[in-house]
């Protein structure tokens, strides 16, 4: 697969970076980079016994959102080299750096392990489990949705994984169209 021109990445990463059309009336910043962001404030030692900020929900989110997103972008098969570097790029980019694309390297790598180990339909029903809220759900739909563009475009592989996940969410089916409407509105 051909990497998608650096215009297109970074159309994508600024659509990660923005919220939900129903936050922004709210001024809040995505849902990814407020996880990324209460991510990376993660205690680097078990020993760390002082007030960090640390949620460890939020970080589980984050990690969910990453995993909602590669479960759907490697439903066409494989992510190659070139598409992981994207994946890894436009994510830190949208988080403003604060994951770098190295961490979001070894993420992927441990999600290619769970994938593998675990199979779809057992990774899809461990999201269920930590992406509780519709609004996250939804949220995590677009994302994945918006992650995918960058190997392509969202395939038929790949939209049905979507609905596999909006199925295992609880939510209409008509969510998979309107977060792709969503995506398509974001890389207008």
């Amino acid at each position: 697969m051909s990497v998608p021109d650096e215009y297109l990445l970074e159309k994508v990463a600024r659509g990660l970076s923005e919220p939900l059309a129903a936050a922004e009336r709210g001024g809040f910043a995505s849902i990814l980079k407020m996880a990324a962001g209460v991510y990376s404030t993660r205690p680097v030692h078990d020993e760390v016994t002082v007030p960090s900020g640390f949620d460890p929900e939020a970080a589980a989110l984050f990690e969910s959102i990453l995993e909602a997103a590669y479960l759907v972008a490697a439903a066409d098969g494989v992510l190659d080299d070139s598409e992981r570097e994207a994946f890894a790029y436009v994510v830190s980019t949208a988080c403003g750096g604060v994951v770098d694309e190295d961490h979001i390297h070894d993420l992927l790598c441990d999600l290619r392990d769970q994938l593998e180990e675990d199979g779809l339909d057992r990774r899809i029903a461990s999201l269920t489990r930590s992406v509780k809220k519709p609004e996250q759900q939804r949220e995590v739909l677009r994302i994945a949705g918006l992650l995918a563009h960058v190997s392509g475009g969202v395939s038929d592989a790949e939209r049905d994984v979507l609905a596999k996940l909006a199925t295992s969410f609880a939510l209409d089916p008509t969510e998979v169209d309107a977060a792709l409407r969503a995506v398509k509105s974001a890389l207008a």
